[in-house]
């Protein structure tokens, strides 16, 4: 799949913000685009799979639960980017992991319950295979940014 169908691009914006809080919410959605379920997820499974879709979640205010968000910056070996971004991936409170210009070029957020965990995977992290530095970058203020992209 290399094009997204109009039925993709509507599944998309209302994933973005409009996920249903019910006990079946794909076939909530699937009755507001007209179809079943089943195509729903399907449909899902294929835009993951060709790296339309990387996951499906919620937003919740991480310092409320007593999560701590931390902005890490990295310079990777060019050749070793991809299986370090893969490898940050694997990782359940790594976000927004970007590919930036310059000498620290690869950049993530990390969400975690405590101050040791985090040190526990920073240090896994550091220790990749091709990761030459690593900036930790602390937070002073929170700025919550909703981006949504309408896909017409």
């Amino acid at each position: 799949m290399t094009r997204l169908t109009d039925f993709d691009k509507a599944l998309l914006n209302l994933l973005q913000g409009d996920i249903p809080i019910c006990s079946h919410p794909f076939a909530e959605l699937a009755s507001r685009l007209g179809t079943d379920e089943d195509t729903v997820l399907s449909r899902l499974r294929e835009l993951k799979a060709a790296g339309f879709l990387r996951r499906i979640g919620t937003f919740f205010d991480s310092n409320r639960l007593g999560y701590h968000g931390t902005l890490v910056a990295l310079k990777v070996e060019p050749q070793a980017l991809s299986d370090v971004a893969q490898a940050i991936n694997r990782y359940p409170g790594a976000t927004h992991n970007y590919e930036r210009e310059g000498q620290y070029n690869l950049w993530f957020t990390l969400l975690t319950p405590s101050a040791e965990y985090e040190s526990n995977i920073l240090a896994e992290i550091r220790s990749l295979r091709g990761v030459e530095d690593m900036l930790k970058l602390k937070a002073n203020k929170k700025y919550k940014i909703n981006v949504q992209f309408k896909l017409q």
